[in-house]
């Protein structure tokens, strides 16, 4: 009865982070369209007092449009994700790993009560994998081919375990999403970066601190400040919320995945083999590094604990993980009475 509490619980909050998301960036582009709107009309202010720029034409433009990215970035996000990364979808197995992938996958599905998620793989030599979608009946589950080459069957059956939790919770959605806004906010930022650097701040500021009369300047002149700070600091603060949206949910991926397979050793194992390999997920690209099982960019504040960590990380620290998986794995032989883990 707690776990299945908890499940709804988590999934709830993930619901309500997920409106939450979609809402703070509609408010994003909003204030930036109608920031622009209030910069031209303080700055359109002649000497007699009027205003000749009237019609908040980009606001209304920005927030619709930001609306619009919302809406295809919730429907669309999944498929985002799997082409930035360069993921084929595996509908016939050409080899021994590839048959046996879609075999766990289904038997994973089945012990989490979801629908068969679809099965792609991303063609890169370093192991880790991701799961995407909106939900259990658009979720899909995408491994790079070298954990394809690098795990076992039971270190496979961990993986998806995990990934298949983060399905169940709705971490998927929220996490999708936040790939996609997070992309959106980047390159509305870059744009308009390029935009400034093109002359376009004289022109703003030419028409916001020149005709403008008196306090009507400095409000414009104040506003357009603020307006380049947040350009400059959206980026950035959307990334370190989707980091730390991400760790949250890697224990409790870890633990939901464990208890799917009944096998907390089988995920500790992959973890490990994971963690020793040698290079970078190239694929993986930084917007979507928080999907991924462990960190595709090898970044040391993942290997860390503490506040910073917590900030600046995508990920728990291995170490971490792999020693509460072993303590689930001791507390399960002990219960079976078996005696202590190896």
């Amino acid at each position: 009865m707690t776990e299945a509490l908890n499940l709804f619980e988590q999934q709830a909050r993930n619901r309500r982070q997920t409106a939450a998301w979609l809402v703070l960036f509609i408010l994003f582009f909003a204030w930036i369209g109608f920031g622009g709107d209030a910069v031209l009309y303080f700055g359109s202010v002649d000497e007699a007092g009027a205003a000749h720029y009237t019609v908040p034409f980009i606001g209304l433009g920005a927030t619709l449009v930001a609306a619009l990215i919302a809406w295809t970035s919730y429907k669309g996000g999944a498929k985002r994700v799997l082409w930035s990364a360069g993921a084929r979808e595996l509908t016939a197995p050409g080899t021994h790993e590839e048959k046996q992938l879609l075999n766990v996958v289904e038997e994973m599905a089945i012990a989490a009560g979801l629908p068969m998620p679809k099965v792609y793989v991303v063609d890169d030599p370093d192991p880790n994998a991701f799961a995407t979608g909106t939900g259990p009946d658009t979720a899909c589950i995408a491994v790079t081919s070298g954990l394809l080459t690098t795990l076992n069957r039971e270190e496979l059956q961990g993986v998806i375990g995990h990934e298949m939790s983060h399905v169940r919770n709705l971490d998927v959605r929220l996490m999708t999403l936040i790939a996609a806004l997070a992309g959106a906010i980047v390159l509305l930022s870059d744009g308009l970066g390029r935009f400034f650097r093109g002359g376009g701040g004289r022109m703003i500021g030419g028409r916001g601190g020149g005709r403008g009369k008196g306090g009507a300047g400095a409000i414009a002149l104040v506003i357009l400040v603020l307006w380049v700070i947040t350009l400059i600091l959206a980026p950035i603060i959307v990334r370190l919320m989707a980091m730390a949206v991400s760790r949250n949910r890697e224990y409790l991926a870890d633990a939901t995945g464990a208890e799917l397979t009944r096998n907390p050793l089988a995920l500790a194992g992959a973890l490990q083999k994971i963690e020793s390999a040698a290079a970078p997920t190239t694929s993986i690209k930084r917007g979507t590094a928080h999907l991924c099982v462990a960190d595709p960019l090898g970044r040391k504040v993942n290997l860390k604990e503490g506040f910073l960590a917590n900030v600046f990380g995508t990920h728990p620290p291995m170490a971490m993980r792999v020693a509460r998986l072993k303590g689930m794995g001791f507390q399960q032989a002990k219960a079976a009475g078996e005696g202590p883990a190896a």
